[in-house]
């Protein structure tokens, strides 16, 4: 699986461990910066990364800043990715398997690293429940909403 990995200076500090731990799980990493701690603007990684899964180069995302919170709000607005910031791995679980969730955004300086490989894990093991009519319902609920103006 083709995982996207993008983060702003807030987040760098541990986009390397991330880095490390996906590539030793065996999964290809589509590292798309920021490769520093000088200041950037997180809407322009969480682009990238959304442009990454919408255009199928990748099947997930992980987005990191410094609190998750701005790179979640940046990758909803992009169509076709759900987003969501978690810091326990029940919900980084629970957000692929009931709500189709793409992307995992994860505060760097909110977690530590050995969390952040413990969220990322149950991110990427979880599968969407497609199969139960209650989860794809709703999923096609909020596919609509995209729509809203």
């Amino acid at each position: 699986m083709n995982i996207a990995l993008a983060c702003d200076h807030g987040g760098f500090p541990i986009k390397k461990t991330i880095n490390e731990y996906l590539e030793a799980k065996g999964y290809t990493v589509i590292d798309l910066g920021t490769d520093s701690t000088d200041k950037v603007d997180y809407p322009d990684y969480a682009e990238k990364l959304g442009l990454a899964i919408t255009s199928g180069q990748a099947e997930r995302g992980i987005l990191l800043c410094g609190s998750g919170v701005g790179a979640s709000i940046a990758a909803n607005k992009i169509n076709g990715i759900y987003a969501a910031l978690c810091h326990d791995t029940y919900s980084a679980r629970q957000g692929v398997q009931h709500d189709n969730m793409n992307v995992l955004c994860l505060g760097a300086r909110v977690i530590g690293p050995e969390m952040a490989k413990e969220l990322v894990g149950a991110f990427l093991s979880a599968n969407f429940l497609s199969h139960e009519e209650r989860y794809l319902r709703r999923f096609n609920k909020i596919n609509k909403l995209e729509n809203c103006k």
